[in-house]
């Protein structure tokens, strides 16, 4: 029996069910390329979903983990100060809107701790009714119960109802939608610049800051869901800064520590100061491993040429993507290295040619193949895709 086949009846046999993964085994990645156990290789163009910023294999990534690794100071919990943890806080407050940051470990924990401190900051305000939390249609903000409950979708939210209380749902882009719901009652607004898992869908700039002059109209705390589409993948630090508007809490996550887990709330000094010791926490947030790792990662992201590099080859990807000559796609949308395709086919036959060609590409919403690769892909790897896709069209086209 091969390695692959081991490897996949042991994971039928040990997992739990919750992915349906392809018939092969990743065993190292270099650059943008993954190979599996049969030294297959696949470009890379879902990054483990919008994480791997920096690829694989980078060397100054690995030799900082290493070399904090070799301290032997890997977890001591929040109890203690630690120096990574505080200059990775200080480093990505002097470059966003915000004051303070508390780290935790994921996107849904990054959200779930969004939203208590939006509700504490109402009840420190002695507003208790002030719970109601607002988000948007095709929203994505977790798995975690209420991150759940903000993401309105059946399919997700079905099988674990009932949900948590006081989530409210609003068209996404509809100002006259928000201006309906956000009122005396809302405690927070949060929303994606651009949704990743509801289909690559960006929030206007004119939606944006109709949701920053309604909070503050109503008191309610705007938060921002940058988890897949912050740090560097639009090809600006943060995605909502090309709106001008500015949100009182950040969530961050996915490329923060370049694969290693980690997750970010960055609030406002009025959002910090709702918060006091025992209000929230976690066993291993803000260790000292991933926060150098982090460190070293939004350095790079925003060193000099970095992000016009994403910009020039997201251009490019969007370009290219435009000129696929296929009745299939129905459009074409995204911002730098956050691209997607509409089909009017299901994605699923698409990914699983794709894997064929040596490609991993990843769907969005129910109709959308989603391109979020390492954003160190360069134009070449851009031109190979597009001839992959377009043959993958076409041969679905000739089934047809």
């Amino acid at each position: 029996m091969s390695v692959t086949e081991q490897v996949i009846q042991k994971d039928l046999q040990y997992s739990v069910p919750v992915a349906a993964r392809p018939d092969f085994v990743l065993t190292r990645g270099e650059g943008v390329t993954l190979y599996d156990a049969e030294g297959k290789g696949y470009t890379d163009w879902v990054a483990g979903i919008a994480v791997n910023a920096l690829g694989y294999g980078d060397k100054e990534l690995m030799d900082v983990v290493g070399q904090q690794m070799g301290t032997g100071l890997i977890h001591v919990s929040g109890l203690y100060h630690t120096q990574a943890m505080v200059e990775l806080a200080e480093l990505l407050c002097s470059i966003s809107f915000a004051d303070k940051a508390y780290f935790c470990n994921s996107g849904a924990e990054a959200n779930e701790g969004a939203l208590k401190f939006a509700r504490k900051r109402a009840y420190v305000n002695d507003q208790p009714n002030k719970t109601n939390v607002v988000s948007f249609t095709q929203a994505f903000h977790g798995r975690t119960l209420g991150a759940l409950s903000v993401t309105p979708s059946e399919k997700y939210q079905k099988p674990f109802k009932p949900m948590v209380p006081g989530a409210v749902v609003g068209e996404f882009n509809s100002i006259e939608s928000a201006r309906e719901l956000i009122d005396d009652d809302t405690a927070a607004v949060v929303v994606e610049p651009i949704q990743g898992e509801g289909g690559i869908n960006v929030a206007s700039a004119a939606f944006l800051q109709a949701l920053r002059q309604i909070c503050d109209e109503s008191g309610a705390i705007l938060i921002f869901d940058e988890i897949q589409c912050g740090l560097g993948r639009t090809g600006e630090l943060w995605a909502h800064t090309a709106s001008g508007a500015t949100p009182d809490i950040m969530t961050l996550a996915k490329p923060l520590a370049g694969g290693l887990p980690i997750g970010a709330i960055l609030v406002t000094e009025e959002i910090g100061a709702a918060m006091s010791p025992g209000d929230h926490g976690s066993t291993f947030s803000g260790g000292a491993v991933v926060t150098r790792a982090a460190e070293m990662v939004v350095n790079r992201v925003k060193s000099q040429g970095f992000l016009e590099h994403v910009r020039e080859v997201g251009d490019y990807l969007l370009e290219r993507l435009a000129e696929i000559n296929s009745p299939h796609i129905t459009d074409v949308r995204g911002r730098g290295l956050m691209a997607g395709i509409e089909l009017d086919i299901p994605p699923a036959s698409v990914v699983a040619a794709g894997y064929e060609e040596g490609l991993l590409l990843v769907s969005s919403g129910s109709n959308v193949i989603r391109f979020v690769p390492p954003l160190i892909i360069e134009k070449q790897h851009v031109d190979e895709l597009i001839d992959k896709l377009t043959l993958i069209l076409e041969g679905i086209d000739a089934e047809d």
